[in-house]
């Protein structure tokens, strides 16, 4: 290979690596002083671009083209960071004090409204907007031509490290970032205005993002899918240096960024999930990332759930009356109707099964979706490649999620937090890459169809009741391992890991089969699945679908048990009946998502149970007596 075009690759590799690092060092910051993971960190960037091309088509005219031009990039970054502080005054403030999934959720649901918003004001077809003026030329480089906007790109990055450098270690703003990224809480104690603070820093994060998105603008034509292309490679490089360590990213995007250079040359079977295996990598030798630190928080934030308890006679009715309605539902729904109804059973089955290792274990997953498609796979590829039936294929299916599961989970478990939810996000990643590449086995993009039920199950009031019995027996084997000593066993390693070590619990071991099982349940809801639509592709396997499983949990309320169920229900009756009424449903459905957060923050089952089973209800109580010495103490 010629020495100067690996030089210019090297090159095209740092103009990457800067882009990369602005809107990474952004989320770092946000995430090592609030702790929220922002997953509309991607939209700020979008904004950016799409602020940048209405300011230069307003400015440019006006002041000329050079002026115009680099006037309008700082100002569409700063109206981003101002964005950002809206965001932070009208949503974040409220939710602070909320389990740090309600804040991730949130922030999910701004994802979504922007999006519409985007495409209300600028439309739904890309936007190309100027180019640099100034930079609009190249320069000749060992013989190779070189844009010259490519180098500004370049040194765009060292800048901005440089002066986040002097913010950080020469103001007394920047100290206090500092030193609320190592303790917030001393922080708060010495007398800081911490909700002061946090604004500052999101208007910062925003700003940074935005600044990314508006330099990008001669380069990428703005469009609506920016936010979703860059957010998993922010976070990967966000993980790789370290959560909260801005020269921690600032590393990760150059090696991020070189890999894809020259990977597209190398291997380019695997570019697109090469950061991914990057990240799991350093995750598995360096769990916190290259300059992370090790989390000192170890609490969960589940500590306090109500102890889980045998099922009372009028619980025990209601499920009993639920199962008769739903066994009678096929005598009033039509075709349709059913099969709404057998894809509410298999999104239950998927929320519940990672509810099982979130409320109980503690453990988010951020890929939840790797084993739902496993399953789907499993099962269409035993029925399309070896011509076996439905009934085999939906036997088998479990076990393909079940050793996936077995095989990350051995890897996962291990972390613990974010890194552990960003490890599990990796693994979904490169099963969903080896769907999409591996063409002659999975069909690829188009993924595969024809897998449709044996005869006597292929009457859709058949499958109905079929999927009724798998998934529901599922759901029983989860809650009744929720109930048994080993359920018991992970909620107590989930509120107090050293204790739980303490007494002799081998945690990671439990943790381990806990992920197994929850792997090979959520791989029945992908059998069960593929066989209802007849196909699937790589979507099942891809991020959406792992948000859309968290979403689900979330609505219902993770301190619940039921409800993932009531939360896969109402999640997928509204996409599936609500939302396409209307050109909006991205925006309604986030509006809907924010509104739930701030307002019911238990999910809906856990306002459902503190209205109709308060703490004082008799099967709940925490009874009270007075132990010898005078002091009161509780017993459950």
């Amino acid at each position: 290979m010629d020495p100067a075009f690996i030089f210019l690759q090297f090159l095209s590799g740092l103009a990457s690596a800067s882009n990369l690092f602005l809107i990474a060092c952004g989320l770092t910051i946000i995430f090592g002083v609030t702790r929220i993971v922002n997953f509309a960190h991607g939209s700020f960037y979008m904004l950016g671009a799409y602020l940048a091309y209405t300011l230069t088509a307003q400015i440019m005219p006006i002041l000329g083209d050079v002026l115009g031009f680099w006037l309008a990039i700082p100002l569409a970054a700063v109206a981003v960071g101002l964005l950002a502080v809206v965001m932070e005054l009208l949503l974040l403030r409220r939710i602070y004090r909320s389990h740090e999934l309600f804040q991730l959720l949130a922030t999910f649901g701004v994802v979504l409204i922007v999006q519409d918003l985007v495409q209300t004001v600028w439309g739904p077809e890309e936007l190309f907007g100027p180019r640099a003026p100034g930079f609009t030329s190249f320069v000749v480089i060992f013989g190779f031509r070189f844009p010259e906007y490519q180098l500004v790109l370049i040194a765009a990055g060292p800048l901005v490290l440089g002066a986040i450098w002097l913010l950080f270690n020469r103001t007394r703003w920047g100290n206090l970032v500092r030193a609320a990224t190592q303790d917030r809480e001393m922080v708060g104690a010495l007398g800081v205005n911490q909700a002061r603070l946090f604004t500052g820093v999101l208007f910062l994060g925003g700003f940074l993002a935005g600044l990314a998105g508006a330099l990008q603008l001669p380069v990428e034509p703005a469009n609506p899918f920016m936010d979703v292309n860059i957010i998993a490679e922010a976070f990967v490089v966000t993980v790789i240096g370290g959560m909260g360590n801005v020269l921690g990213a600032f590393l990760a995007a150059l090696i991020i960024a070189q890999l894809q250079a020259f990977g597209i040359l190398v291997f380019p079977e695997i570019t697109l999930v090469l950061p991914f295996l990057v990240m799991a990598l350093v995750l598995v030798v360096r769990p916190w990332g290259l300059l992370g630190k090790p989390e000192t928080t170890t609490s969960h934030g589940f500590a306090g759930d109500r102890p889980l308890r045998p099922l009372g006679r009028t619980q025990q009715l209601l499920i009993a009356g639920t199962v008769a309605v739903l066994l009678l539902l096929p005598l009033i729904l039509g075709e349709y109707g059913q099969k709404l109804a057998l894809e509410v059973f298999v999104y239950a089955l998927l929320a519940f099964s990672l509810n099982f290792i979130m409320g109980a274990g503690g453990m988010v997953s951020f890929g939840h979706a790797a084993y739902f498609g496993l399953g789907g796979y499993g099962a269409a590829l035993l029925v399309h490649h070896l011509g076996f039936g439905m009934e085999v294929a939906m036997l088998a299916a479990p076990l393909f999620a079940g050793l996936g599961a077995l095989l990350f989970g051995w890897f996962v478990v291990r972390l613990s937090g974010v890194y552990f939810a960003m490890l599990t996000l990796a693994f979904a990643q490169i099963v969903w890459s080896t769907a999409f590449q591996w063409v002659e086995v999975t069909g690829g993009d188009n993924g595969m169809i024809g897998i449709w039920p044996s005869g006597w199950a292929s009457d859709r009031t058949v499958y109905y009741y079929l999927s009724l019995l798998v998934c529901g027996a599922a759901i029983a084997f989860l809650w009744r391992a929720s109930h048994a000593p080993f359920g018991y066993t992970l909620r107590a390693g989930r509120d107090s890991t050293l204790r739980a070590d303490a007494i002799g619990i081998d945690l990671k071991r439990h943790q381990w089969l806990a992920f197994a099982l929850a792997g090979t349940c959520a791989g029945v809801a992908g059998s069960v699945f593929v066989f209802s639509k007849g196909n699937i592709d790589p979507g099942s396997l891809a991020i959406p679908t792992s948000v859309d499983a968290l979403v689900m949990v979330l609505l219902g309320g993770i301190q619940t048990l039921t409800g993932p169920l009531v939360g896969g229900a109402v999640f997928h009756l509204l996409e599936a009946q609500i939302l396409p009424l209307t050109d909006y449903w991205r925006a309604l459905l986030g509006a809907t998502i924010l509104v739930l957060v701030i307002v019911f923050p238990m999910g809906i089952a856990g306002f459902l149970r503190d209205k109709l089973l308060p703490d004082d209800d008799p099967g709940d109580a925490i009874e009270k007596e007075t132990g010898k010495d005078g002091r009161v103490e509780a017993r459950t």
